[in-house]
């Protein structure tokens, strides 16, 4: 949980800070949890571009992450905690007491050899999975479903928590990371704690190529295109270009773009803080 200064003896590496892994284990996957990754670079069916700025990076394999925890009341001991290149936070491997091998979210904090359960036995201690009626108030969660049994949906990035705020009948009130607090129904599962790898979002790059091994190809501004390629290209000398918008003109920074009478609005109470 730190993070590693190079020594500038290249132009990349002088700015350059990468996670120090201390709490990773091993660096070789459950070969039994892991298959292959088909690349699709931003392409669909036809091979038509979708997503810009995608392609390329390097090659690896897809870890199978038990994001529904349905294993309720059998308790697993954790056996590594693992890098895993498809996502920001770590993932630890756990033996269940019959044998079986998942691997999960691994929150802040956990080690080799703790003991994590689910189910409404479970204790509420970090690293368990518990329906939301039967977690405390003001507790630390991540890991949350919004349709009970679909699995974890929210709240899966790394260092990320949302904290449960109170129960009102079926529904739970919990307040999101990013500010919103909306109803979830109490019977979804939600893992206690707050998700692995929370310096992860003051990782410096330090050249564009560590970019490309990640997969992202370069992103031209749109201001620095012709009009014929971006609704802000073109002008004389450095114009600005207008009002910020995509591609397809969609506006940028406040115009609202979430539908009206969309269904899940009678759940949220409070919306989402503003970022500007």
């Amino acid at each position: 949980m730190a993070l590693k200064k190079y020594k500038p003896i290249t132009p990349g590496m002088r700015y350059r800070l990468g996670n120090a892994f201390d709490e990773v284990t091993t660096d070789k996957p459950e070969k039994s949890l892991t298959k292959g990754k088909r690349r699709i670079g931003g392409r669909n069916r036809s091979g038509k571009m979708n997503v810009r700025n995608r392609g390329g990076g390097h090659k690896n394999r897809y870890r199978t992450i038990d994001f529904k925890r349905d294993k309720d009341n059998i308790p697993a001991k954790v056996k590594s905690i693992e890098f895993d290149p498809n996502r920001s936070a770590f993932i630890a491997l756990l033996v269940y007491a019959d044998g079986e091998k998942r691997y999960i979210i691994a929150p802040n904090g956990i080690k080799v050899g703790d003991e994590v359960m689910s189910g409404s036995r479970a204790s509420v201690t970090p690293g368990n999975a518990l329906f939301l009626k039967d977690i405390p108030l003001g507790s630390l969660i991540y890991g949350i479903e919004m349709t009970p049994g679909k699995g974890a949906q929210l709240v899966r990035s790394a260092g990320t928590s949302a904290v449960l705020v109170s129960k009102e009948g079926k529904y739970a009130v919990v307040k999101l990371p990013s500010g919103e607090v909306r109803r979830i129904l109490a019977g979804c599962k939600a893992t206690i704690g707050a998700a692995s790898n929370p310096v992860h979002g003051n990782v410096v790059m330090g050249k564009a190529g560590r970019k490309r091994w990640k997969g992202r190809r370069p992103r031209v501004r749109g201001v620095a295109m012709n009009p014929v390629d971006h609704p802000m290209g073109g002008g004389e000398g450095r114009a600005s270009g207008g009002h910020p918008r995509s591609r397809t003109g969609v506006k940028a920074k406040g115009e609202k773009t979430r539908k009206k009478k969309k269904s899940s609005n009678q759940l949220i109470i409070t919306r989402r803080k503003n970022r500007k």
